[in-house]
């Protein structure tokens, strides 16, 4: 926060001469309102701005020389808006509504001050966050998509804004899609009572035409978000039939579970969510989508890690969309924002450390002809092969293990290659049987993608014929190469555990355990 409001001040003083506020006589209002604002604590509120927010408002009010800004109108239309943050998943209370809400109780000056700090704060807060997001889930950047630059209102607009400030509250707020969405369905969830409803208890698969005396109770939870009708789950008796079956794949298919109608784990799991906790995580997407909206770029590649999607844009439109395979909880895809340089066709793979430390060698211990079923070369670090007979496997020292282009490679066809401090990259995968499992969290952070070749195709978009033609040669021929995009892609690979449809919400598991922490620390940020 004090590095925001620090750019907001260096704004405000260095966007022009400001006039000079010693020019006129000032008032006895402006006179006390210009102490106050010096004051090392306002005194007005619980809340007290800190030092770069006080500073921040003394520019803004020396531009109208400590002048009053906030009449009876323009202090009824700032309620107004700050009463419509409850619909952004933001605490009206965290910006002096309670204070301002009775004006003739406040000092004029402490009237003004007030209202100042919670037009900026809110603002700021809209356009960039509640919390700072490095602070919370960092989003590494590599040095050719530097993070945005927190922007504010300069001090001319931000005056220009009070004359209108339903349309500045609504400039200020992400434009992104996804949080317009997630907005709506949050601020149409938040107006009607929260859903209440039992837990079920954990027994044995429940498949289609079993019978089990879960039936009622799972028939009353899906009646509860509208699955299934209230005649129909009053009737429910023990016996698993259709239209339970059918309410249960639907429930499956918008929480982002296997939709094969039987309650296993996973569904139990998703269905034992409390509705408070339902509602929460929309809050908790939102000041996500607070922190995403400025990284999105008309031509981008980005990476659903929670929903396991790849979206590929041009000009702001969506061209094509797949799935991928993310990683583990134990091994998490990234959160990053990068270029895509270059691609590797038929690329060979070199396991990596971790892999090779927890994955392999166990295998290879257990049976050295791991290594020839799959393909696995051992190489030194000079890239001389050896012969895994004369390895002790136990303490195998500096060895390499690499696989040889080909359809058995672990990266398929083709690896899509840009800059991170994270070894990870896109690629094509012999498993293409995962992508039809849920959730697809099978990787040890790479993204595997699914049309890996027609991603290729969409990347390569631009080059010359004559530069496509030797392109296509080189991958028919089997042959590893690296190839230059004509035009770097940003990527931008990112976590989200809420997306949206025409008809509401599409709840995602938690893969990485990062919403409760999140939502705690809006709730401390409230509190505080």
């Amino acid at each position: 926060m004090s590095r925001k409001c620090t750019r907001w001040l260096a704004i405000l003083l260095l966007a022009g001469p400001l006039p000079n506020a010693l020019a006129e006589t000032p008032t006895t209002a402006e006179n006390a309102l210009q102490r106050l604002l010096q004051q090392p604590r306002l005194g007005c509120a619980a809340q007290e701005p800190d030092a770069a927010m006080r500073a921040a408002l003394q520019a803004l009010y020396q531009m109208q020389h400590f002048a009053p800004l906030w009449d009876a109108t323009r202090l009824a239309a700032l309620r107004q808006q700050l009463d419509a943050l409850a619909d952004d998943g933001l605490d009206p209370g965290h910006y002096h509504r309670q204070a301002l809400a009775r004006p003739d109780d406040l000092a004029p000056t402490c009237r003004e001050a007030l209202a100042s700090h919670a037009y900026l704060l809110a603002l700021q807060h809209l356009r960039h966050g509640r919390l700072a997001a490095q602070a919370r889930e960092a989003l590494w950047h590599a040095q050719s998509t530097p993070p945005p630059v927190a922007s504010v209102l300069a001090p001319d607009v931000a005056l220009r804004g009070l004359d209108d400030l339903p349309a500045t509250f609504e400039q200020a707020r992400p434009a992104a899609a996804q949080y317009r969405e997630l907005r709506r369905v949050y601020a149409a969830q938040r107006r009607q009572p929260l859903p209440s409803w039992t837990s079920l208890p954990a027994g044995a698969l429940l498949r289609p035409e079993r019978r089990d005396p879960r039936v009622p109770a799972l028939a009353q939870r899906l009646a509860a978000e509208g699955y299934l009708s209230a005649a129909e789950a009053a009737a429910a008796d023990e016996h698993y039939g259709a239209a339970l079956v059918a309410a249960l794949r639907r429930f499956q298919q918008r929480h982002h579970v296997q939709a094969d109608g039987v309650l296993g784990p996973a569904t139990l799991a998703e269905l034992n969510v409390p509705a408070q906790t339902r509602r929460d995580q929309l809050r908790v997407n939102l000041e996500r989508w607070r922190w995403l909206a400025g990284e999105l770029e008309p031509n981008l590649l980005l990476v659903d890690i929670a929903g396991a999607e790849l979206s590929y844009y041009r000009d702001d439109a969506l061209q094509w969309q797949s799935r991928t395979q993310v990683g583990r909880a134990e091994r998490p895809t990234p959160q990053l924002k990068s270029r895509i340089s270059h691609l590797t066709l038929n690329p060979t793979w070199t396991v990596p450390p971790t892999i090779l430390k927890q994955d392999k060698l166990p295998e290879i211990r257990r049976d050295l002809g791991y290594l020839q079923r799959n393909h696995l070369r051992v190489l030194d670090y000079a890239g001389n092969e050896l012969d895994p007979q004369g390895i002790d496997w136990n303490n195998p020292g500096a060895v390499l293990l690499r696989q040889d282009p080909g359809r058995h490679n672990a990266l398929g066809r083709v690896a899509i290659r840009f800059p991170n401090p994270f070894a990870v990259y896109l690629h094509d995968t012999p498993s293409q049987y995962l992508f039809d499992k849920l959730p697809r969290v099978f990787s040890s952070g790479c993204v595997r993608v699914e049309g890996a070749l027609r991603l290729m195709d969409l990347l390569l978009d631009g080059a010359t014929p004559a530069r496509r033609a030797r392109i296509d040669a080189w991958f028919a021929s089997g042959e590893t190469r690296n190839v230059d995009l004509p035009r770097p892609l940003p990527i931008l690979m990112a976590y989200w555990t809420v997306a949206t449809d025409a008809e509401g919400a599409l709840y995602r598991p938690d893969l990485y355990r990062l919403d409760a922490p999140l939502l705690a620390a809006l709730e401390r940020a409230g509190a505080h």
